[in-house]
C-alpha cells in the first residue's frame, strides 16, 4: 500500500486541482480515472503536466484542511 500521511490525494480535473478520499491506485491515477472529490464532485482524472498548474479548488482544499487537522492560513494581504 502506498504512503499516505492524510485520507485524500489530490488529482486535478475539469481546470482545477481536487482532493479526494477514494483509493489511490498504486502507480497513481490514470487519465479518465473516474473519482469523486471532497467537494462531492463526480470527475474524470487529467494526468497531463500542465494540469498540475491548474489552481486548487477552493471547497476541496477547505475540506482537506479539515480532514488533515490544520487550519487554513490567512489569505494573503490580511491582517
Amino acid at each position: 500500500m502506498p504512503y499516505r500521511p492524510h485520507p485524500f490525494s489530490w488529482t486535478p480535473s475539469e481546470g482545477l486541482r481536487h482532493a479526494t478520499s477514494d483509493e489511490h491506485p498504486a502507480g497513481g491515477w490514470r487519465d479518465d480515472d473516474k473519482v469523486l472529490t471532497l467537494c462531492d464532485r463526480p470527475i474524470r482524472v487529467d494526468t497531463s503536466e500542465l494540469a498540475w498548474l491548474w489552481d486548487t479548488c477552493p471547497d476541496c482544499n477547505a475540506a482537506a484542511h479539515v480532514l488533515a487537522q490544520c487550519p487554513m492560513p490567512p489569505a494573503a494581504g490580511a491582517r
